[in-house]
């Protein structure tokens, strides 16, 4: 059985992941890759940026 500790670091290095992913999408954005997708792209940055906060403010709950 895990523990709740371990469960908690791993949903942190998942989330610190994730931020990593969604920084790196928005790195690519701004240097004007994938044109034909900047909005849909940017739109999806945005809301996995919000995601990403309400699940960081849970996780310390």
């Amino acid at each position: 059985m895990t523990s709740p500790n371990k469960n908690l670091n791993e949903c942190a290095e998942l989330l610190a992941q994730l931020n990593k992913d969604r920084a790196w999408i928005l790195e690519q954005i701004d240097q004007g890759r994938w044109q034909e997708l900047r909005l849909d792209l940017a739109a999806l940055e945005r809301e996995l940026g919000l995601l990403l906060i309400r699940a960081s403010e849970k996780l310390e709950e």
